[in-house]
């Protein structure tokens, strides 16, 4: 259990002068605050706040930070007010505190809603002071260490999140420890068998490897001293995480990954940095394509080192990675490391040149403040955060850092929007190259436009960039509203001649601006919109236009038609969707299923309106509803009271041995799920990929069975596929 005296400890360890009379304060108004209060656990409250302090005080950030943290959770928890907060620590100290706290008080339709807001609003305070996230990233962490004390749904969401959200930031920010183990942890409750394993697993290396990793150390420890390099040198098992991330990538057994351990070298200066490099490699033989070069072309959050994969002792792969030691530490505490501030001037870091790292940050914030939908936003800011890099060329030499997997075309939108919207094609080293070709590390990139070119829906296909996505999505869906405005106007003519009804004449006077208001749309164009996409029927915005005599006899006849006008002997039978799903609270609309993410129950809703076939339903992290014009898009919700089976694919890898369709499909059959269909083969890495067609009656009971298939023993993963 961390204590005061721990935080004020690492405090002077960093910075022997520091005046820790504020800290104290803050401890004991956080104490005071939190009485009575317990977490989980069943431990004081106060032990979180202290907790999140001490990594704040690791981090060897200063005093306000370290006062933010103890103070983090004072406005979402009791009953202290941000005036008194800023009264008693400063409007600094209020600032951080107010960026960390969640929006607990705003109620949302959706958990996406909540999810997506947070992060907007985190992201925000963070441009403005990067100690915000820090803090978060604190406070993350803590509560990722003492998971097992939630419920286990909750659990789920939050290492998900965590997964998802904070890790990607933390590497962004360069904080390489508190990465490893926010996704380590994720993966442990994410995953329990999968870590589980490969924990045992790594622990057996590490005993039975103990020798080499001493050799290893030894060796590069003399051949340092003999050409009077001073350097440190450690070895090292790598973290349960990127071990599975690179089983997954390249679709293999543990057994099949080579590079388990890595060695890191830290030395005095860069040129012992390249002369380590050049002993290393004239000693053992360089494995092709495992050499780069970070000190010469350093990655976004400014880590820097040289990173190459060598034959070594024993024929034996081996990783090094060769820094100074001003570089480990940047590569360890990042944006933490080189962290001051001038006297009065909140959250600057003092070089300009060190913003340079920040330029994603402000390039995300631009481009999500167009975003309004939370899936739209949250997928966005992920393919931001996640991203790995590669570094290209200008025909002018200039280095541009593009995210692994991104194209020709994410190359012309990074150049300039225009460029993007009028790229035809591409020369890559000089050669003409398909728009869609993955850029690699070196690469010369000349984009060629055409002024008559317009973006096409088929790059989203292919693009990896937010930026690009987000550019060819507002081209499209401005096409497709256009479209969409005139045929609502076209099909409004149509009705409002059969009614005798004459439009242009309700369009000068300002009616059908009236009737657009009374419908709860801006303008009389958003109400055109609506007409065509079929959102509101031209019945509704005819009787609302129709001279009041009109009105009153069609409401009349509707009121004869009333059941309790034909009489009280005939009531309408009580009866279920045919599709299990409401539209807006309506039963039978007219319902398809996307086949792209086949949705089952207790998946969250979107529903598409396609003119003239209804309304097609999505999962709300489907791509083609992140693809779709925001104003086709319509509340559903599941039909609780209908009993629906959706029929599913779903993927199962496991041990290629005998009876191991049989384990899995038994203990299918035993949860009373139907098999309609399944296919089984051998992958090139010797494990068998099994393809089911399963019926399944709702979400939790795909978790169920999922759940018990990964006890099989052999099963080495199962998940929901999605075309």
């Amino acid at each position: 259990m961390v204590r005061l005296q721990d935080i004020i400890d690492e405090m002077r360890a960093h910075n022997p002068g520091v005046d820790v009379d504020e800290v104290k304060k803050a401890y004991v108004y956080s104490a005071k605050v939190h009485q009575g209060q317990l977490r989980k656990s069943g431990e004081p409250y106060l032990v979180h706040p202290l907790s999140v302090a001490h990594v704040i005080a690791r981090l060897n950030l200063d005093e306000p930070s370290v006062l933010a943290a103890l103070l983090h959770d004072t406005l979402e928890d009791t009953l202290a007010t941000a005036e008194e907060i800023e009264e008693l620590f400063g409007s600094t100290v209020r600032f951080l505190v107010e960026g960390v706290t969640k929006l607990s008080k705003i109620n949302f339709s959706t958990k996406e809603e909540r999810q997506a807001e947070n992060v907007r609003k985190m992201l925000v305070a963070m441009s403005q002071d990067l100690r915000v996230i820090l803090v978060k990233l604190a406070d993350r962490l803590h509560n990722m260490r003492t998971l097992e004390f939630v419920e286990p749904d909750l659990r789920q969401s939050v290492s998900q999140e965590t997964l998802d959200i904070f890790a990607p930031l933390a590497n962004r920010l360069g904080i390489q420890w508190i990465r490893s183990e926010l996704e380590d942890l994720s993966f442990k409750w994410l995953h329990p068998e999968q870590f589980g394993d490969i924990e045992q697993r790594l622990e057996q290396v590490r005993q039975e490897r103990r020798h080499f990793i001493d050799l290893v150390v030894e060796f590069l420890e003399t051949t340092s001293e003999e050409n009077e390099i001073d350097v440190t040198v450690s070895g090292r098992i790598k973290h349960p995480y990127s071990i599975y991330r690179k089983m997954l990538q390249k679709n293999v057994h543990f057994d099949q990954i080579y590079d388990i351990i890595a060695f890191r070298i830290i030395t005095k200066n860069v040129g012992d940095c390249y002369r380590m490099l050049g002993l290393i490699h004239a000693t053992w033989k360089p494995v092709s394509g495992r050499f780069k070069d970070y000190i010469a072309m350093p990655k976004i959050n400014r880590y820097q080192s040289l990173h190459t994969t060598v034959l070594g002792p024993e024929g034996e792969r081996v990783e090094i990675q060769i820094r100074t030691a001003d570089m480990h530490r940047i590569a360890e505490q990042g944006v933490a490391a080189h962290w001051a501030y001038k006297e009065g001037v909140r959250g600057e870091i003092r070089a300009s040149k060190d913003m340079s790292q920040f330029a994603w940050l402000r390039e995300l914030l631009d481009q999500q403040k167009e975003l309004k939908d939370p899936a739209e936003f949250l997928e966005s800011v992920k393919v931001d955060l996640f991203s790995d890099e590669v570094f290209v060329f200008t025909p002018q030499g200039e280095v541009k850092a593009m995210p692994r997997g991104a194209t020709s075309l994410d190359f012309a939108y990074a150049v300039h929007t225009e460029v993007g919207h009028h790229c035809v094609g591409a020369r890559v080293n000089g050669k003409i190259a398909p728009l869609r070709q993955r850029l690699k590390n070196g690469d010369t990139i000349e984009i060629l436009t055409n002024k008559k070119q317009r973006p096409s829906k088929d790059w989203l296909a292919f693009v990896k960039t937010s930026r690009a996505k987000n550019k060819i999505r507002n081209v499209i869906r401005a096409e497709q509203r256009k479209r969409s405005q005139e045929i609502g106007r076209e099909v409004l003519e149509k009705e409002c001649k059969r009614q005798g009804v004459n439009l242009n004449k309700a369009w000068r006077s300002g009616q059908v601006g009236q009737v657009a208001d009374e419908l709860g749309f801006r303008n009389p164009d958003e109400l055109m919109v609506a007409l065509g996409y079929g959102k509101i029927s031209t019945t509704r915005a005819i009787e609302l236009l129709l001279p009041e005599e009109k009105r009153r006899e069609l409401e009349q006849a509707k009121e004869n038609l009333k059941p309790s006008k034909i009489g009280q002997f005939f009531k309408r039978p009580s009866r279920k969707t045919k599709s299990g799903i409401l539209v807006q609270g309506l039963e039978d609309v007219m319902v398809r299923f996307g086949k792209c993410c086949n949705p089952i129950p207790g998946d969250n809703l979107v529903g598409v309106i396609t003119r003239g076939r209804g309304v097609t339903v999505h999962t709300r992290s489907c791509k083609r509803v992140l693809d779709s014009d925001p104003e086709r898009l319509i509340e559903v919700n599941w039909d609780l009271e209908h009993d629906v089976v959706r029929t599913i694919s779903v993927r199962v890898l496991c041990e290629d041995r005998s009876g191991m369709l049989a384990n899995i499909t038994n203990v299918m059959s035993d949860q009373g799920i139907n098999i309609s269909q399944v296919n089984a083969r051998v992958d090139d890495a010797g494990r068998a990929v099994c393809n089911f067609k399963l019926g399944i009656g709702s979400l939790e009971q795909f978790k169920d069975v999922a759940k018990k298939v990964e006890k099989i023993k052999g099963v080495l993963g199962i998940e929901r596929l999605q075309n």
